[in-house]
């Protein structure tokens, strides 16, 4: 027979832990000896390691009293549960885990194939390192919050790049970053590009195009912080689709 103390200290958890499964009706509370001291046995110390085994799988309290009353049969069916969302959690922490390693490497979400061989043809035209990284953060913002259109608005964005004219405004756009946001190529530039949009798209296309490709506000906070010419760019390309 050992005191509370000597179970908490054999099983490893604190006298506080094991009270509390008292509070709760998990351990039966023994008696006290002459000296006024519980004594716990062999099956005490067998119930305890039991309890802190399913508690440490994360068994709810009050689930783990109920299965004090359960038979030897359902006892072990529920075991096997408890196994099965244990399998489950730890899928999902290495899940997480993953995500996490990939955020490390500064690589938020992983891209479909297609994108990243699209951002490996942005170097190769000529792109900025800015412009690319600026795309790369708004397609894993776009495929994380809109995954159901976003392979269609890819494809569309690389058709129109597939296009040596068309990709030259975009070029234009890149280069745009530095300019003054007075300037008056920002007007022209801005000309231009809606023309080519309402050129590539039909009047009934364009208002359900410029709804479903809003760059997300995080991006578009993000180019408005960087650079003025595109903040003032954007608005007027958007003032022209909206017209």
């Amino acid at each position: 027979m050992i005191t509370i103390g000597q179970l908490a200290r054999y099983v490893g958890v604190s006298v506080k832990t094991i009270r509390v499964y008292h509070d709760k009706g998990l351990l039966a509370e023994p008696g006290r000896d002459a000296s006024g001291y519980r004594r716990y046995g062999a099956h005490d110390a067998i119930d305890l390691i039991k309890i802190r085994t399913l508690a440490e799988a994360g068994v709810p309290l009050a689930r783990i009293r109920d299965l004090r009353s359960a038979t030897g049969q359902e006892f072990q069916q529920a075991l096997r549960e408890i196994d099965d969302e244990l399998t489950a959690r730890i899928r999902r922490l290495r899940t997480t885990q993953g995500r996490l390693h990939r955020l490390a490497a500064g690589h938020l979400a992983p891209l479909p194939t297609e994108v990243d061989a699209h951002l490996k043809d942005l170097v190769r035209w000529g792109f900025t390192p800015r412009w690319v990284d600026l795309q790369r953060d708004l397609w894993i913002l776009v495929f994380a919050t809109h995954p159901d259109r976003a392979i269609t608005l890819f494809q569309d964005q690389a058709e129109t790049l597939a296009d040596p004219v068309l990709r030259q405004l975009f070029h234009d756009y890149d280069g745009a970053h530095d300019l003054d946001a007075g300037d008056p190529r920002i007007d022209d530039l801005a000309r231009r590009i809606g023309e080519a949009i309402r050129e590539r798209y039909g009047p009934g296309e364009l208002p359900e195009l410029h709804a479903a490709s809003e760059i997300p506000a995080l991006i578009q906070g993000t180019v408005d912080a960087s650079s003025p010419a595109w903040q003032r760019l954007g608005l007027l390309i958007g003032a022209q689709l909206d017209a």
